[in-house]
């Protein structure tokens, strides 16, 4: 009995704290009231921008399968001209193209430069949606940036950066005047698009530094618009040529050395046939200026050099250390740019 008892003092009280749930305010009704989330979702302004750029800029991301491999790529017109690594289309002439609205096409390869590690495709279909086309040389450190690629197979993968540096030489790169970026880029990425916050194309993701974590490159799409329609008009590319391999220098440590040195890159070889070899530059001297543009890095020069033209003439000022180790007086050279061959 007094078990009974028990379970029914205790079926009355469950029932009277269900009572007291469903009827709040005491007033008989029994209805359930739940708290209502607001009709629209107020999102941060950066979360809006991100979401804009992904729904914008995602259409024109392609899916590149060749025989070397697979990566992205990304339409830049709208009657099917494609930019992407040279690396990602390796050996073919012929690649697989996967759109975004899941058809998949056949793209011809029409060039690439291994230089700047870029290729352009053209596919036959018309009317695709192309990305807008930013402007690299106006590029700041700090702006957002969005990476959309096909990292190990997932198609069209959103990842967020900023833009870390520009003119970004890596050493282990054969690649200069890169874009540095902090906005995630994987085995895949390779040929996908580094956007900014108005989903316009700055650069063409290209590569990560292995063992670290944030450290990623893009084309600037100056560099790589200017290949495509090279390719485009004429089915082939023109460089010009100075002749030289340039490395960093070290200018804090110049400095603790007495040399008073705030631009410039050192030369390593020097073609003697070529227009550098010819005009009497030598390893280890210094070029600090291209015409009136100060060169601060050895990506800088490959910028100013790929907005000239082989046969304009330029002048290239140049200093060297004398046999104590100090400075030369900057001095001039004049010479005209050559046409520097490249592997089809």
């Amino acid at each position: 009995m007094r078990m009974k008892h028990g379970a029914a003092v205790l079926a009355l009280t469950l029932a009277a704290f269900a009572g007291a749930l469903l009827d709040g305010d005491g007033d008989g009704d029994s209805s359930l009231v739940l708290a209502q989330a607001p009709s629209t979702v107020t999102r941060d302004p950066g979360e809006a921008t991100i979401i804009r750029v992904a729904r914008t800029a995602t259409p024109a991301v392609v899916s590149v399968t060749s025989r070397s491999g697979s990566g992205s790529g990304v339409v830049i017109s709208t009657d099917g001209i494609i930019l992407t690594n040279r690396h990602v289309v390796a050996g073919s002439r012929r690649v697989e193209i996967g759109l975004a609205d899941s058809r998949r096409i056949e793209g011809e390869v029409l060039g690439s430069d291994a230089a700047l590690d870029i290729a352009v495709v053209r596919v036959g279909a018309r009317g695709l949606t192309a990305a807008p086309l930013g402007d690299s040389d106006r590029l700041e450190v700090g702006q957002t940036t969005v990476a959309i690629g096909n990292p190990v197979g997932l198609d069209r993968t959103v990842t967020t950066g900023i833009v870390s540096a520009v003119n970004r030489s890596p050493r282990g790169f054969e690649l200069g005047g890169l874009i540095q970026t902090d906005a995630p880029i994987n085995p895949g990425n390779s040929g996908g698009g580094l956007f900014d916050s108005q989903a316009r194309l700055i650069g063409i993701n290209t590569a990560i530094l292995r063992g670290t974590t944030g450290l990623g490159f893009a084309i600037p799409i100056n560099l790589a618009r200017n290949i495509a329609e090279q390719l485009v008009a004429t089915g082939r590319i023109v460089r010009p040529y100075l002749g030289v391999s340039t490395g960093e220098l070290d200018y804090d440590a110049a400095a603790r050395a007495g040399v008073d040195l705030r631009e410039g890159v050192i030369v390593g070889t020097v073609d003697p046939r070529s227009p550098a070899g010819r005009a009497g530059i030598q390893p280890y001297d210094i070029v600090t200026r291209i015409d009136d543009a100060p060169i601060t890095s050895s990506g800088e020069l490959v910028r100013v050099l790929r907005s000239r033209r082989p046969g304009d003439t330029v002048r290239v000022t140049v200093r060297s250390l004398d046999a104590n180790g100090r400075l030369t007086a900057p001095r001039v050279v004049q010479l005209r740019l050559a046409e520097m061959p490249v592997d089809p």
